[in-house]
């Protein structure tokens, strides 16, 4: 079965940049013990620092849902609540 990579985009108000990078910094160590998690990886783009981006590598969609109702994810959705202008997700398939 083909593994899952997910690649999501999240854009921040600009008063809030070092409170949310602090908060998805502190996802990654966790999720990267989380069972299926191959790579999970935060970038801050280089022009505009309010501007994540997640790239990330499953065994399969039904473990990343998995970690997606996980306690740590749903803690940084509350303590960053009103603080995400934008977020858009895309599920892909390795095919080549």
């Amino acid at each position: 079965m083909a593994k899952l990579t997910i690649v999501a985009s999240i854009k921040v108000k600009s008063d809030q940049v070092d409170f949310v990078k602090s908060q998805l910094e502190n996802l990654v160590p966790i999720t990267r013990e989380e069972a299926g998690c191959v790579q999970y990886d935060l970038h801050q783009d280089n022009e505009n620092p309010a501007h994540f981006l997640f790239f990330e590598i499953w065994e399969s969609r039904e473990l990343w849902q998995d970690h997606t109702n996980n306690d740590h994810i749903k803690a940084y959705q509350a303590a960053t609540e009103g603080m995400v202008e934008e977020f858009v997700l895309h599920e892909l398939t390795h095919i080549a």
